[in-house]
């Protein structure tokens, strides 16, 4: 059956889980509230956690994905508005910054949302990816970086219609 506790070192696990639901359906009590549905589950159902069929932590997003599909109304990740600032500093460059991809992201098609919400939301390798999804690596690979160009053009194209930070239009 199970050759180790899947929930043994259990505090990265969570920080990865909430990461993956948050990329998927926005942070906040909806994605707390997933995240602590799969913890759940899985203290329930730690039993029937096989080691040879994969590590812990895919085991997890295969439950999370599953509790998502399964609740109606959660909310789309929000695609706020650009903030205006004449003079951002760092951290206002970073709130800026985490807003425009975020909003990048949530326009992508769900399969695009699910890639990304995988690799970088849940921090899992292609391989990681392509034995939860049941698809072969290269196929992943290839889908991944599709995903990524499309964030890259929404987020070129956002970029060519925000006003030159320098110009009057900004300065106030």
């Amino acid at each position: 059956m199970f050759s180790r506790d899947p929930l043994a070192n259990a505090e990265p696990l969570i920080r990865r889980v909430y990461a993956y639901v948050a990329y998927r359906i926005g942070d906040g009590p909806d994605a707390e509230d997933v995240t602590s549905e799969t913890f759940e589950r899985a203290v329930r159902y730690r039993r029937s956690y096989d080691s040879t069929k994969g590590e812990p932590i895919e085991w997890l997003i295969g439950i999370a994905r599953r509790v998502i599909a399964g609740r109606s109304g959660l909310r789309e990740v929000p695609m706020e508005e650009l903030p205006e600032t004449s003079d951002p500093n760092p951290f206002e460059n970073r709130v800026v910054s985490a807003i425009v991809l975020r909003s990048a992201v949530a326009r992508l098609d769900e399969r695009d949302r699910e890639l990304i919400a995988l690799r970088y939301g849940a921090d899992l390798s292609i391989r990681e990816m392509s034995e939860l999804l049941g698809v072969r690596a290269n196929t992943l690979e290839v889908a991944l970086h599709r995903a990524r160009g499309r964030i890259a053009s929404r987020l070129q194209a956002r970029s060519e219609d925000l006003p030159d930070p320098g110009s009057e239009a900004v300065r106030i």
